[in-house]
């Protein structure tokens, strides 16, 4: 592996082990500043503010790094992120975790920026390797995050923070003396409209073949926005966890879900196809998310999470089948909407969810787990009433 692609996906990595890090503390964090007693609404406040400036600012770093080059862009990028935690280490106030937070946001959108490095020195043969271990590193990033936030907090609160900024900074000395540029800046103008977020789903709903898939990614991305918003108030409610037990837990959590994610799909679609495979992970969600709501000890927690990573199963299966929406000239614009209503459903989720927790907290934490359910569940209509074209078929439905 050459040098550039190690900076990219330490970058990718870091990326994702500031979105896990923030897990296991952020409810004693708001605590400390506000003196609250129940923080669930700030903790979906400042996740909601995160996901939007996600959602912003992607198109806008992937044009300037268009305009600007790759390079300038990631190190701006690696530079703001140390920055942000150490901004949120210091910071005082809850105004300041805000700013922290979406700083956070705006410099973690840098993935579409590191993807468009890759395919600048990627031949097309090594491509879909490449992006394979881009999604690797983010999915180990998402596994170490919540651990480390968690074994480091129960030191100090607000130690995670400072060992992220160093790592950050570790990686923009590393991008600036050895990173080089992948593309020629181009001479044109940037394309202002390009930029804006909510482009592509103007075009989207002007089909209505595509909104019902649309709608499913958007329901399915929003109950997964329940565990990151809530998962942390809930495990110290219930069974009184520390930082460290509520790293672990998601950590085991990201690694289920990642080996499912890895070595399910293939033999599930075989088996069930991609239709009953979409339905089999929202039962098997649905089955997990019941038995979650009711459990009385922290360990019953551990043995259900095979079931609960099973419900990542699905999304492969899923966007599978929504490839077969569009003919392949529009694939592209087409995933970008997808990824656009998946943004959209992190800022709406967080909200949502963190609202539900802040009214059932006192009376029963697991009932935040039903309402999950309850949204789970809106999709299963939606996928029974799709209607595609057959497998290799590459124009949209009727």
């Amino acid at each position: 592996m050459n040098r550039p692609l190690i900076v990219i996906f330490a970058a990718i990595c870091l990326d994702a082990v500031g979105i896990g890090l923030i897990f296991p503390i952020l409810p004693r964090l708001i605590e400390d500043v506000t003196h609250a007693g129940n923080v669930a609404a700030y903790i979906g406040i400042l996740a909601a503010l995160y996901a939007a400036m996600q959602f912003v600012f992607a198109p806008v770093l992937g044009a300037l790094s268009d305009r600007l080059g790759r390079r300038p862009v990631l190190l701006l990028s690696l530079g703001g992120a140390a920055i942000n935690y150490v901004l949120m280490a210091l910071a005082p106030s809850l105004w300041l975790l805000a700013i922290g937070r979406a700083i956070g946001g705006l410099t973690s959108a840098n993935i579409s920026v590191a993807s468009a490095y890759i395919t600048d020195i990627s031949p097309e043969a090594l491509r879909a390797k490449r992006f394979g271990l881009f999604n690797a590193m983010f999915g180990i990033g998402f596994i170490l995050g919540p651990v480390l936030g968690g074994l480091l907090g129960d030191h100090w609160l607000r130690l995670p923070f400072i060992a992220a900024a160093l790592l950050n900074a570790g990686n923009f000395l590393l991008a600036f003396f050895v990173l080089p540029e992948s593309r020629t800046p181009s001479r044109e103008n940037i394309d202002l409209a390009a930029l804006n977020p909510l482009r592509p789903l103007r075009w989207a709903f002007s089909m209505q073949s595509l909104t019902p898939v649309i709608a499913i990614f958007f329901v399915l991305s929003a109950t997964g926005e329940v565990y990151g918003t809530c998962w942390a108030l809930w495990g110290n409610d219930m069974f009184q966890w520390n930082g460290l037990w509520i790293g672990l837990s998601l950590g085991t959590f990201g690694l289920c879900q990642a080996l499912a994610q890895a070595f399910l799909p293939g033999p599930t679609v075989t088996l069930l196809g991609e239709r009953r495979t979409v339905l089999a992970s929202i039962a098997g969600a649905c089955v997990a998310l019941t038995a979650m709501a009711f459990v009385t000890h922290g360990w019953m927690v551990f043995a259900i999470m095979p079931i609960v990573a099973l419900s990542g199963v699905g999304s492969p299966a899923l966007q599978s089948l929504a490839t077969r929406l569009v003919d392949e000239s529009r694939q592209g614009q087409f995933q970008g909407v997808l990824a656009s209503a998946m943004s959209m459903a992190s800022i709406v989720g967080p909200l949502g969810f963190s609202t539900i927790y802040f009214v059932v907290r006192d009376r029963w934490p697991g009932a935040i787990w039903l309402s999950a359910l309850a949204v789970n569940a809106i999709a299963v209509p939606l996928v029974l009433t799709l209607r595609f074209k057959p497998a290799g078929t590459s124009a949209a439905p009727q």
